[in-house]
């Protein structure tokens, strides 16, 4: 069994310690409630504070949770919420589309699928939560890049590989493609991943009209799109899908 690595430990710990009680602590409390030494307590202080965990109050010196643990909680909060808000949308997408449906949000230069709503059909088929997806050639990334500006600015900073000979890579193409998708409203990916695998998305707006997370759906592409081109009553709906969670969490103008 793998060994747990001490200094994390301890860092929890304080963080936990900080949660509790008291709003601030000084050096000599932290040390002595969790049985550290006052530099050992210290530097790892020093350390969360640098990342933000951990504030300081000048005056009397003592410590405090940061505000960096609030935006992660909120992050949660919010992912979560997307997540309970679309399930029945999801599902009856699903159902009236006869495909799978995705739910993504904007996660370490990708999209993490937060849900997925398997085909209404005896087939069998993988739970891709926790999946990650490129932002540069997936339906939900080119909805992601294309409207939250930090995706923007992740998927340019990174090689965009091609997947397949039909993947977008180059600079200008992939500025003009975006172009289209905010014009749209809604992104597709046509064997652009995935030889013979087809999606749709659209964004999903919060109360703040910022973009938190896509819709998709994702099936072979010779019955997303037959003849070439994809279906549109899969277009609208995937869009119907995305405004209604969208006005569910607040966003009443989409």
């Amino acid at each position: 069994m793998a060994k747990n690595i001490q200094s994390l430990e301890r860092a929890a710990a304080m963080l936990r310690l900080l949660a509790g009680g008291e709003r601030r602590l000084g050096l000599s409390d932290i040390a002595s409630s969790l049985g550290l030494a006052k530099g050992t307590a210290h530097g790892i202080l020093r350390t969360l504070q640098a990342e933000g965990f951990v504030e300081q109050e000048p005056a009397s010196g003592r410590y405090q949770l940061g505000a960096e643990l609030l935006r992660l909680g909120n992050s949660y909060l919010d992912v979560h919420e997307l997540r309970a808000r679309a399930l029945v949308w999801t599902d009856d997408l699903a159902r009236s589309s006869g495909e799978s449906v995705h739910l993504g949000v904007l996660h370490q230069r990708g999209v993490l699928i937060v849900h997925h709503v398997f085909r209404p059909d005896d087939s069998r088929q993988v739970l891709e939560v926790g999946a990650m997806q490129p932002l540069h050639s997936t339906a939900l990334g080119k909805v992601l890049s294309a409207y939250d500006p930090v995706a923007h600015s992740e998927v340019l900073e990174v090689e965009r590989e091609a997947f397949t000979p039909r993947t977008t890579t180059a600079p200008v193409e992939f500025e003009e493609l975006l172009d289209l998708v905010r014009a749209r409203g809604w992104a597709a990916d046509a064997e652009e991943t995935w030889e013979g695998v087809a999606s749709v998305a659209a964004p999903i707006h919060d109360r703040r009209r910022m973009p938190v997370g896509a819709v998709a759906v994702t099936g072979a592409v010779e019955r997303l799109c037959p003849g070439g081109e994809l279906r549109p009553e899969l277009v609208a709906a995937v869009r119907d899908c995305a405004r209604a969670v969208s006005r569910d969490l607040g966003a009443n103008r989409f």
